[in-house]
């Protein structure tokens, strides 16, 4: 008992640290903990310029336990998505999937945007890190919503997350609409660029499919300009060639053109255009697929599943308290340091520092200095005077009071006071300030003239948004695959050599009517027995069956006569069997023809005068598949003949 306690304590204490400290992000911030621990480090290191990546791994490993493994490939992860980290270097290639540089060779510094957003060492709790050397921030307070700017993926112990990356523009407009009291809609935007349909998006919650972006102008040509998220050039070409030896795609050659653009170009094979191909490349390859997304992530140190609405009106909410504590505290601050500049301007104007002249001990000095400042209480204020204040009025330098300027404190002092009364003003519309913010940060965006990977400024849509057509694959299958039957042997398949039935595509189902007749629908197969003289052998289409009248024509087990069924197969369970005709009876003839005559012959026997009767198929009812059949005549059947009359039409 008690080791089995222990266990799971020590699970407990597992999962909870992969879900919170490695795996899902922080909906405050956005950030797992190494990414949080990278820009910390950055924002450590800061001096305006480039740091060598490995010096920044090394820096980030002082607080984070798991080595420069993980610290590494997160960093450059985080630079690629190109908001909060500049770099400069070879940082790999989104597109191609080509790996970063060596740490040493590359560089990197926190960027100007990263600063806004989550930069402010007066605001940002600190803890100790795993060793208590140094300190490292529980949560930045940042201003926008960067977990769905950036995106995020993880599995963690019993969970998992999967957030799409959305466009910064349109994050910072929906929450300027979220502050101003209007609707919004905020659809993922990949740096891949392609296509995506948000028809099933589910705020954030159901799923997308992504398309790669094809330019078809060539009839004989099909070139990749844009990639599906989460795919790369080796990936999507890998996937292409599959499906071609799979024989689902007809292609002469497909090369790889990229470098900061994407461009694959597929060469159709002789007889093969463009326009037919797209609907196979969707559906057989990397040029669609489905993502299924699930927003979850830490809230209040919690694993919570949330919507992009919510995220949005938290964000909103967070940084107008943001927002609020920056300006209480600059505005403290800024009293502070009128309340200094005003007990400096008094010490010096009025010479009080005179009367410590004569002063002998540390408490006369500051007695003297107290009471010099008596008469002057009022330009003082309600605060007062106290020991801080006196110590550093003391420790202003001979030098600084014989070159005091007093127009300059003045000019200082007033810009100090408007600067003040500036923040009142915002605190008292801090709503209409926060919206101005985000405006600005949007600002900063587009002047950013660092281009991305593709050329595209950081901050334009890539994704285009849109509605895609349902592809049934099986349809867009290509019906060139024999199959195949040996009457002697019985068998039937595409690895059979026999008398070809019909050309189906692997995703083709086969109904087979055995000379029994018995029935069944099974999955396309290699070889498998069908029995010797098999009926019917062809492709189980259900809108193809529906439309088709079997007429079954056989003899009764008991009594010789002769009984026809005519009915339609329209539905069955896979590879179940099924029986058309009663135990024991004999099939003559089946056929798929809507109108045709048959010619019975009847066993020789005495006073039988009639020995051959003519039918007309089509003179029977279509009845269900369990009905039995009509008896045609009582008299014992030897033969059947069919055949095209004359009056078949009639």
């Amino acid at each position: 008992m008690y080791i089995k306690n222990v266990f799971d304590r020590n699970f407990l204490e597992y999962a909870s640290y992969v879900i919170k400290d490695r795996a899902i992000p922080d909906l405050e911030d956005g950030l797992k903990p190494v990414q949080r621990r990278i820009m910390h480090t950055l924002f450590e290191k800061d001096d305006g310029r480039f740091h060598k990546v490995a010096s920044v791994v090394g820096e980030c490993m002082k607080i984070h336990t798991h080595g420069e493994a993980s610290i590494g490939p997160a960093l450059v992860v985080l630079a690629n998505k190109e908001y909060f980290i500049d770099r400069q270097g070879n940082f790999g290639n989104i597109f191609t999937g080509d790996e970063a540089a060596a740490p040493r060779y590359i560089e990197c510094k926190a960027s100007a945007l990263a600063k806004d957003v989550f930069y402010n060492p007066k605001l940002t709790p600190m803890v100790d890190s795993y060793d208590g050397r140094n300190r490292e921030p529980v949560l930045f307070p940042a201003k926008i919503p960067a977990v769905l700017v950036m995106g995020a993926e993880g599995i963690a112990v019993g969970m998992s997350t999967k957030i799409l990356p959305h466009n910064i523009l349109e994050v910072l407009e929906a929450e300027i609409a979220c502050l101003s009291g209007k609707k919004f809609e905020l659809y993922p935007d990949f740096p891949t660029g392609g296509l995506v349909d948000v028809s099933d998006y589910r705020n954030g919650n159901g799923k997308v499919l992504v398309r790669a972006k094809l330019d078809t102008s060539d009839p004989k040509r099909i070139l990749i300009t844009e990639l599906p998220f989460g795919s790369t050039t080796e990936s999507l070409i890998n996937s292409v060639e599959a499906a071609t030896k799979a024989g689902r795609l007809k292609i002469q050659s497909i090369n790889d053109f990229t470098t900061e653009k994407v461009e694959i170009e597929i060469k159709l094979a002789r007889g093969v255009y463009a326009q037919e191909t797209v609907d196979a490349l969707f559906a057989f390859t990397e040029c669609e697929q489905s993502i299924s997304v699930n927003l979850l992530v830490i809230k209040d140190g919690l694993p919570t599943i949330m919507t992009v609405t919510e995220v949005i009106k938290h964000h909103a909410k967070q940084l107008v308290k943001i927002l609020t504590k920056e300006l209480e505290l600059e505005k403290k601050e800024l009293q502070e340091k009128f309340h200094l500049r005003t007990l400096e301007r008094i010490f010096i104007e009025e010479r009080i520092y005179k009367g410590i002249e004569k002063m002998k001990t540390a408490k006369g000095v500051q007695d003297a200095v107290v009471s010099g400042f008596a008469p002057f209480m009022k330009e003082v204020g309600p605060r007062g005077i106290s020991a801080d204040d006196v110590e550093h009025l003391l420790r202003i330098p001979i030098r600084r009071i014989s070159l005091y300027d007093i127009s300059k404190a003045r000019d200082e002092m007033e810009q100090i006071q408007a600067r003040i009364k500036e923040i009142n003003g915002h605190l008292k519309n801090i709503v209409v300030y926060s919206i101005n913010f985000l405006k600005g940060i949007g600002a900063k965006v587009r002047a950013n003239e660092e281009l991305g990977q593709d050329g595209v400024p950081p901050g334009s849509r890539r994704t285009k948004v849109g509605a895609f057509d349902k592809i049934d694959v099986k349809e867009v299958a290509r019906r060139d695959v024999e199959l195949k039957y040996d009457k002697k042997t019985g068998y039937m398949g595409t690895n059979v050599s026999g008398t070809k039935v019909a050309e189906v595509s692997p995703f083709d189902r086969i109904l087979t009517i055995r000379k029994n007749g018995m029935y069944s629908v099974t999955d396309l197969p290699e070889k498998t027995f069908a029995g010797a003289d098999a009926w019917w052998i062809g492709v189980a289409d259900k809108e193809a069956l529906s439309q088709t009248i079997f007429t079954i024509i056989y003899k009764e087990k008991e009594t010789g006569f002769a009984c026809i069924k005519r009915c339609i197969i329209e539905g069955w369970i896979m590879n179940k069997d099924y029986f058309l005709v009663p135990d024991g009876a004999v099939i003559l003839h089946i056929d798929t023809k809507p109108k045709f005559s048959f010619t019975l012959k009847y066993t020789p026997k005495p006073r039988l005068k009639i020995l051959l009767e003519e039918f007309k198929a089509q003179d029977y009812s279509v009845r269900g598949l369990k009905a039995g059949g009509l008896r045609l005549s009582n008299k014992e059947v030897s033969r059947i003949e069919v055949g095209k009359k004359k009056n078949d039409d009639a």
